[in-house]
Order: structure tokens, then sequence, then C-alpha cells
């Protein structure tokens, strides 16, 4: 690389995840407390429901699926899975699970994004925010399954995985090394950057609705609501007339 490529290379991979991070975070805080009217995910359920339905689900359960394997995949250490299974046999599982998700997920998307596209009604009722988060979402779900034959290609080694790992449980423990980087196929390299986008504008779309979806998760632990009756203070000898239903 030259001097100029090695820059923007340093900067995209070093420097780019952490701007994305701390405006993802502090945005979405920041928009919670000033707009907390705007934290919701407008309904265009009364227009096509069906395709919504279809679409809708499709959609979040491919999203849902793909961004907790990403997760969990990427981010736990080679060791903890090394004795239960290896690296290229763990590969092979997110090449197989990660393209039915995959698949499964663009059919969804390029529904709800039809639908925004081409119905009158729904077109001038959507925000231009909205169109633009569901094509940025598509183009990084296309990336993503371009990864696809690469990953298979190499599936008995599983460096490409295991170097992709390196570098983003870097990113999480602040020793960020884009060097790891050096040689790695282009599809994966702008579905990371395209990936860290997302984030950066997770706050002013209508994504931050992701938070109440995960923050709901909480209800299933709050302790019980107690209801106690409250006694009356009535003079002696008074009866209380029974309650009529």
């Amino acid at each position: 690389m030259n001097t100029v490529t090695t820059y923007l290379h340093q900067f995209a991979f070093n420097v780019y995840p952490y701007i994305c991070l701390s405006v993802f975070f502090m945005g979405s805080l920041a928009r919670f407390d000033r707009d907390q009217y705007t934290w919701k995910s407008d309904s265009s359920q009364l227009l096509r429901a069906g395709q919504l339905r279809w679409g809708s689900n499709l959609f979040h359960g491919g999203i849902l699926f793909l961004f907790f394997g990403h997760l969990f995949g990427q981010l736990t250490p080679h060791w903890l899975y090394e004795p239960f299974i290896s690296a290229a046999n763990k590969q092979f599982v997110a090449i197989v699970a990660g393209g039915v998700a995959g698949a499964l997920c663009f059919i969804g998307l390029s529904m709800l994004l039809h639908r925004r596209i081409f119905d009158p009604r729904i077109r001038l009722t959507s925000h231009r925010t909205d169109l633009a988060i569901l094509i940025i979402l598509w183009t990084q779900l296309v990336l993503g399954l371009v990864t696809l034959p690469y990953s298979w290609g190499h599936r008995e080694e599983a460096t490409t995985m295991l170097v992709l790992a390196n570098y983003l449980q870097g990113i999480a423990t602040l020793r960020p090394d884009a060097a790891l980087l050096t040689g790695i196929s282009w599809p994966y390299l702008v579905h990371m950057l395209l990936g860290m986008t997302i984030f950066l504008l997770f706050p002013f779309s209508r994504l931050v609705h992701v938070w109440s979806g995960f923050a709901s998760v909480a209800y299933l632990f709050r302790p019980y609501q107690l209801v106690r009756a409250r006694r009356l203070n009535l003079p002696a000898g008074h009866n209380t007339p029974p309650l009529r239903n």
C-alpha cells in the first residue's frame, strides 16, 4: 500500500469504528432524551397488510438471527469454542445457517422495499429516511450474501473467519489492528464498512425502535405488582352497603 491508501485503511478500520459506536450510543441516548415522540417505527399496516405481514416476519426473523449470529460468532474467542467444534466446522455451520437466514431476510426485505417504492400511497406517507435505510440494509444484506462463496472457497482452513474474528475482538477490547485485514477480499471489507455506517446512521432513523424491542425483555424479569385493598376508617356501627355489579 502507498502512504495515502495506508492512511485511509488505518482510519477506516482503526478510527471509524469508534466514531460510529460513539454516535450510536450517544445519539440514541440524546434522541430518547429530546425526541421521545419520534422514538417509534411508523406503521403502515392498513396498506397492503398481507405483503407487510410476510415481509416483516421474514425480515425480522432473519435479521435477528444474523445479528446474534454475527455478535456471538465473531466475538466469541477461538479458545472458548475450540474444545467443542473446530474452526472449519464452525465456519461451515455459519455458512449454511447464515445463508438460510440471509435468504429469508433478503426475501422479506425485498418485499418491504418493493412495498415502499411501488405503492404510491405508502411512498407518499414514507419519510425519505425510511426508504434510504431500507436501501442501505438491502445493500448490506446483498454484500453479506456475496461473501458466502468466498467463505465456502476457504471453508477447510477458516483463516479468513479467524482473522475477521480477531480484528472485531480487538475493536471490542480497544485494541484495533487494521493490519490484520491486509489481503482480505473486498466484499468482507465493504460489508464491514457499511455495517459500521449503519451504526452511525442508527440514531437518526427509525431503527431506534430496536432499543425498545430489546428493552421489552426486561418485562419478563420484573417483579409482580402488589395491589392491596385500602382500609376505610368508618365510624363504629356503620354498615358498609354491598357493592353492586
